[in-house]
Formats: C-alpha cells, sequence, structure tokens
C-alpha cells in the first residue's frame, strides 16, 4: 500500500465514524423535544432523558474528534502558521504532535480504558438522577475514540513526514462540505447569471482548498 494510500485508508474510517456518530444528533434532538413536550405540556418531566441526551451529546463529540483531524478542522491560532512555508508548517506541526498530542491521547486511552474497566466491573449508573440508567457503554467510548483520534494523528504524523521531504502537502481525501452545497444551490438559482455563478464557485472553493491544504499556495522551497 503505498503512502497516499495509506493516509486516505485512515481518512475513510475517520469520516465514516464521523458520519456515523452524526446520527446521534437526530436521537439528541428527538429526546429534547420529548421532554419538552412532557415536562412543559403534559407535566409529565422524564429524569432519564438528562443523563440519555448527555450520552448521546457526549458520544457524537468524542467519535467527532477524528473526523475533525482528519479534516484539518480543529481550531488552530494560524495567524502566522497561515504564511509560513510547508515544510516550516510540518516542522512545527512534527514537533507539537511529538511532544503533546502523541502523550496526551495516550494518557487519554490508558486513563480511558481503566475508567471504562472499572465502570463494567461495577455495573455503573449514573448519579445525576435517583433511578440513573447505566453508563458503562459510554465510558467505553473514550479510549475508542482516543484510539481512533490516535491513528489520525499518525496518519496526520506521516503527512508532516511526506511534507518535509517534497516540500507539499500530501492530499486529503475530499468529503461534501459546505461548498459543495453552495455550489449546487448556486447552480439552480434563476437570479444569478452564468457568469457571476462561476466566479462565485470558483472563489469559494479557492477559499476552500486554501483553508484546507493549510498554506500549500506559499512558496515550497525550502
Amino acid at each position: 500500500m503505498s503512502v497516499q494510500r495509506f493516509l486516505h485508508a485512515v481518512d475513510a474510517l475517520s469520516t465514516w465514524v464521523g458520519k456515523a456518530a452524526a446520527w446521534l444528533i437526530i436521537g439528541l434532538m428527538v429526546l429534547i423535544c420529548l421532554e419538552v413536550v412532557k415536562r412543559y405540556w403534559l407535566n409529565m418531566p422524564t429524569a432519564w432523558i438528562y443523563d440519555a441526551s448527555n450520552i448521546f451529546y457526549g458520544t457524537l463529540f468524542m467519535l467527532a474528534g477524528a473526523y475533525a483531524l482528519a479534516n484539518n478542522a480543529h481550531v488552530r491560532g494560524d495567524f502566522l502558521y497561515g504564511s509560513m512555508r510547508p515544510r516550516t508548517q510540518a516542522a512545527f506541526d512534527l514537533v507539537l504532535y511529538f511532544v503533546f498530542f502523541i502523550p496526551g491521547i495516550m494518557a487519554l486511552i490508558y486513563a480511558g480504558y481503566d475508567y471504562a474497566a472499572l465502570s463494567w466491573r461495577i455495573g455503573e449508573h449514573s448519579t445525576t438522577t435517583a433511578d440513573g440508567p447505566p453508563i458503562y457503554h459510554f465510558k467505553t467510548v473514550i479510549p475508542v475514540a482516543g484510539a481512533l483520534i490516535m491513528l489520525q494523528g499518525f496518519a496526520e504524523i506521516v503527512r508532516c513526514i511526506v511534507c518535509l521531504r517534497t516540500g507539499a502537502w500530501p492530499s486529503r481525501l475530499r468529503d461534501v462540505s459546505e461548498i459543495d452545497v453552495v455550489e449546487e444551490q448556486l447552480a439552480q438559482s434563476e437570479h444569478v447569471d452564468a457568469s457571476a455563478r462561476e466566479a462565485a464557485i470558483a472563489r469559494a472553493h479557492a477559499i476552500e482548498e486554501s483553508a484546507r491544504q493549510r498554506g500549500m499556495a506559499g512558496d515550497q522551497t525550502t
């Protein structure tokens, strides 16, 4: 397997998990709407919905971490970073991955595993309410999410190494994005002429590519 195929395979896994977890937002919405109706219209509040909504949201939040990393979507202070050459960016990233990312995620996996194992052994239930739901399955998500983030982080480290060698960031697996939605809406609009539509789409793609590729348009020489 080539390096590029490996990177895209890891990206695909992170994307699939992130998209699968995204469906939890539907369940979360249903739970909250149900609780609003029962609490304020029927005067019949349900205690366990509070815990269930936390479980749904927490699971979504944790499993989306690798997906966000695969799409380079985590928050970064790139006032200076964005103006650096790709090789300089890769060098900074590589140092930070080894100094902060790997130790932090390893600690998350290690502590999360012990946390989940203890929860399974005692059959832990939530103590937020008097008869809270079981939460050992929820705590299992912690080491699982950590392992997925670690795998994606390894792919990002490989990207840094490739960039240091070639001077260019390897490509990322493309995903449906807001730009695709904008393009579709503009294509169907009857109020925008063809030239203005093409210019708007081109500008949108240029902005997206610049953000996704982390300054690849800059000078790629050493």
